[in-house]
């Protein structure tokens, strides 16, 4: 049962996309086929079918990933809200692109002006990526304090640029860098003890300084953006500290593409606050499994199928 002044929603990042995404949701409920109806009509294209029937090639493409990942936990958003209406939860927060899902499902932006965020930000992403070409990788068995050190220590070998990216949970971390450099801090992770290290099937450095080049770019679109105060408060990646204004989340947004996304920090703050159950809206289970890693105390609900759906109750 859900007690809302207990627990946060948080939201999954580009890797949590798959064919036939959203698709049972849509077709059990009709605030979910509904939200897919809406991508569909103010992007243009059938969103929804490249969803639920793919091409997998272009699902995955980060110009159709991200608006597909918003969608998709907006539409489980709604299916919730459709069974238990609408009660905010104490907090709100997402991973990397799934922080502007959360910002969209705090009221803080409407669900159309996150489409043509989300949608700038995979173009500018993607422009990044073949103006400074690189690469990411997920190092497992070494905290991020660790890797921070070998990151500084492959890029001062290199001349180039590496850094974590994504400090997921203990024990699982993402660095990213051009091509020499991650290859450099790979292997000097090797050395310190990393269990594995796995190269991701990505050609951008996304979450360092490889994306400067179009900082400037999504802050023009970023600041042209109608954003209110989110309620509840969204916990940033940045800073792993709750977003309150506008104006703080006119600072987030662009800084995200270059700094690390801040997981385990900004769980660990949610517990703090008081917070016991994470409901992940949207596909798959990423963060759901990434919590039992942070702290195996607290509840991780993934909602992204009628069945999940139906298995919520709130407090009464």
């Amino acid at each position: 049962m859900l007690d809302y002044k207990t627990t946060a929603f948080v939201f999954p990042g580009q890797g949590s996309q798959f064919v036939g995404m959203g698709r049972e949701l849509a077709q059990a409920s009709a605030a979910a086929r509904d939200t897919f109806a809406e991508a569909d009509e103010f992007l243009g294209f059938k969103l929804s079918q490249m969803c639920w029937e793919g091409p997998e090639a272009e699902l995955t493409d980060t110009i159709n990933a991200q608006p597909a990942l918003l969608t998709c936990s907006v539409a489980a958003l709604r299916a919730l809200h459709e069974k238990l209406g609408e009660h905010p939860p104490a907090l709100m927060a997402g991973h990397s692109l799934g922080e502007i899902s959360a910002l969209v499902a705090a009221g803080s932006l409407e669900f159309e002006d996150g489409l043509n965020l989300v949608r700038r930000r995979g173009e500018v992403m993607q422009a990044a990526g073949q103006r400074a070409p690189g690469g990411m990788a997920a190092i497992l068995a070494l905290d991020a304090p660790v890797l921070v050190e070998i990151c500084a220590q492959a890029a001062a070998q290199t001349g180039g640029v590496v850094q974590v990216a994504n400090d997921n949970c203990p024990g699982q971390v993402v660095i990213s860098g051009d091509l020499a450099s991650l290859d450099k801090a790979i292997e000097l992770a090797k050395a310190r003890g990393a269990k594995r290290a796995l190269k991701l099937p990505v050609s951008i450095a996304a979450h360092s300084p490889l994306m400067l080049s179009v900082v400037e770019d999504f802050r023009r679109t970023v600041e042209g953006m109608p954003f209110i105060a989110p309620i509840p408060a969204v916990v940033g990646n940045v800073q792993a500290t709750p977003l309150t204004d506008p104006n703080a989340i006119r600072i987030e947004l662009p800084a995200q593409l270059t700094s690390p996304v801040r997981w385990t920090e900004s769980v660990r703050y949610m517990l703090a606050q008081g917070v016991t159950t994470f409901v992940e809206l949207g596909s798959k289970d990423v963060l759901t499994g990434l919590l039992k890693r942070i702290d195996a105390s607290a509840r991780g609900v993934a909602v992204g199928t009628p069945e999940a759906v139906e298995a919520v109750e709130d407090k009464g």
